[in-house]
């Protein structure tokens, strides 16, 4: 796919796929078989059905990664160096370094930035451009847009573990009684983070101060960091899509 296909008011589009081969909390999860294709391919097909993304790209230091993205469609023109692909190393770092060799290696710049974490695979066709299209509606007023689902664990309610005590973790919140009287609290689930590539190199941060956000529907509330966690979203993958 050549940058500039197709764009969003000659605005350049990349999604990067960050998908590293070493997983202590589950080993290999990103090439599991879910629902019959491996983990990262629903992030990449996800992103190859979006109107306004330009490139997708997948960035692993991984070969049997690196030929299962391939597969499905994504571009993977390096190998992500060992030090990219470390347990210290985080996505900004690696979303740098491809951004960075796009322009180094092809003289190619975008000017958003979509990442798309192979953990967070329940996302609906539209949410992608959805985001990119409000960004961009909001261009002069933001800088990034982050995808938020309801939590279900209020933070008036979280403890904190003192010896043979506990104690609230949020001592500034008032506790209600009831969990539909407190004020909706929202989490940031990983089905995308966008910025605009300036702003993301200069602030070093998804979370820019100028941000907003687009709520995802209650079944998308989850990202896998371990075998529950990957049962879980099979099971609700099967059930909301319908899949064996």
């Amino acid at each position: 796919m050549i940058p500039g296909d197709k764009m969003i008011d000659d605005r350049t589009v990349i999604a990067i796929i960050p998908a590293r081969g070493g997983s202590k909390g589950l080993p290999r999860k990103n090439i599991l078989q879910m629902c019959g294709k491996p983990l990262i391919a629903w992030s990449i097909e996800k992103a190859l059905k979006s109107k306004l993304i330009d490139t997708v790209v997948v960035s692993t230091d991984d070969k049997e990664i690196a030929d299962i993205a391939i597969q499905y469609g994504a571009e993977v023109p390096f190998i992500r160096p060992a030090e990219l692909a470390s347990d210290t190393a985080t996505s900004y770092d690696v979303v740098e370094h491809a951004l960075t060799f796009y322009q180094q290696k092809f003289n190619k710049e975008f000017y958003y930035s979509v990442l798309l974490e192979p953990t967070s695979p329940l996302r609906e066709d539209n949410d992608i451009d959805l985001m990119l299209t409000k960004l961009n509606n909001l261009h002069d007023t933001y800088d990034s847009i982050i995808s938020m689902g309801e939590s279900r664990e209020h933070p008036s309610i979280i403890k904190r573990i003192n010896g043979y005590s506990y104690t609230p973790y949020c001592t500034e919140l008032l506790q209600m009684t009831r969990r539909q009287d407190n004020e909706k609290a929202y989490f940031p689930y990983g089905v995308a983070y966008i910025t605009k590539a300036e702003s993301l190199l200069s602030e070093k941060a998804f979370y820019t101060r100028r941000s907003t956000y687009h709520l995802i529907q209650r079944y998308q509330n989850y990202e896998i960091d371990d075998l529950l966690d990957f049962l879980c979203v099979e099971k609700v993958m099967s059930s909301q899509w319908g899949l064996q």
